[in-house]
């Protein structure tokens, strides 16, 4: 494929902590006209901070950063949700005469935004508050076993404890009387710019990467991350929304329920957040014309490599950093 900076849509994916802000701020200032998308499924949600990763102002280094920190932690927001936004920003950087990059490692994003979901019915929020209920009583896989009851395709593709995913399915299933599964086929159009879409995703060595992963973990605790989830949860936000379900945040949650100590809490956001590396990197190497970089995003070698690959030139323009 011949790569063209005016034409291509970047991707800069792979496992957490392993250097995608870096890398793809590198890339969008040796473009000198790019801008970055956010592609994770946490770093949309404002309030929580601490655990998510969000690139400060000096991290972004002048390259301007959308969807990130722009939806409330109360809302349910869907893969579908950031992909009707995301391909709106496309639109609107590619106007501007830019190039667009998206920057994450939620691979189910990026999905959503090349190989569009069927339109599925609108939400019934008494059904959902039913589901939500039943997971508050008997726990995710209660729900994971009523789905495999009802559709066991898609059961057998999801995690027991993928609530978000499950209750989805049995929405459909009850709204419908149709198996999520059996109408997904029925997709809508991918959006022109889908074929366009390469994606470079990083592979840094293992043993480093748990090691980052540990140390940070380890640094959030350190630097207030029970404090923030205090305040969230002073201020009404419920443990079972999207935001503090996420890793990094339900082990603190339930250390504050009385659940678990907080070393517990310390060391299973540890082994959770590499288990979740671990399905990052499984997710990605089922993804069609992925191109792999080795290394760390934060590698000089790494961003040089991506540059070859990309074939885009040393001499490009590169924008002025912002002092912060």
């Amino acid at each position: 494929m011949e790569h063209t900076a005016e034409k291509t849509i970047y991707a800069i994916a792979g496992p957490t902590a392993s250097g995608k802000t870096e890398i793809g701020v590198a890339l969008a200032r040796r473009l000198g006209n790019a801008e970055i998308i956010n592609c994770d499924s946490v770093q949309i949600y404002q309030e929580i901070q601490i655990a998510t990763a969000k690139p400060s102002l000096e991290e972004m280094r002048g390259v301007p950063h959308h969807l990130i920190d722009y939806v409330a932690p109360e809302v349910k927001y869907t893969a579908a949700d950031w992909a009707e936004d995301a391909a709106r920003k496309i639109e609107e950087i590619e106007r501007r005469g830019n190039v667009p990059i998206l920057v994450g490692g939620t691979g189910f994003y990026l999905r959503a935004l090349r190989q569009p979901f069927f339109e599925g019915p609108p939400t019934d929020e008494n059904l959902r508050e039913r589901l939500m209920k039943l997971k508050e009583e008997k726990g995710a896989e209660y729900l994971h076993k009523i789905l495999q009851r009802v559709d066991k395709v898609s059961a057998a593709k999801l995690f027991p404890r993928d609530f978000v995913r499950v209750s989805r399915a049995l929405e459909v299933y009850f709204q419908t009387g149709n198996a999520i599964s059996a109408v997904q086929p029925n997709r809508l159009e991918p959006p022109e710019f889908a074929h366009r879409i390469e994606i470079f995703v990083l592979n840094p060595p293992r043993d480093l990467l748990y090691q980052r992963i540990n140390e940070r973990a380890t640094r959030h605790f350190e630097t207030g991350l029970v404090e923030e989830v205090e305040k969230l949860r002073a201020n009404g936000l419920r443990d079972e929304t999207n935001a503090l379900g996420a890793h990094g945040y339900r082990r603190v949650c339930e250390f504050l329920r009385g659940e678990r100590t907080l070393e517990s809490a310390i060391e299973q956001t540890k082994q959770d957040v590499r288990n979740y590396a671990k399905r990052q990197m499984s997710w990605f190497r089922r993804e069609a014309g992925v191109i792999w970089l080795e290394g760390f995003g934060d590698d000089e070698a790494t961003q040089e490599n991506l540059f070859r690959l990309a074939k885009i030139a040393s001499n490009a323009e590169a924008r002025p950093e912002v002092k912060a």
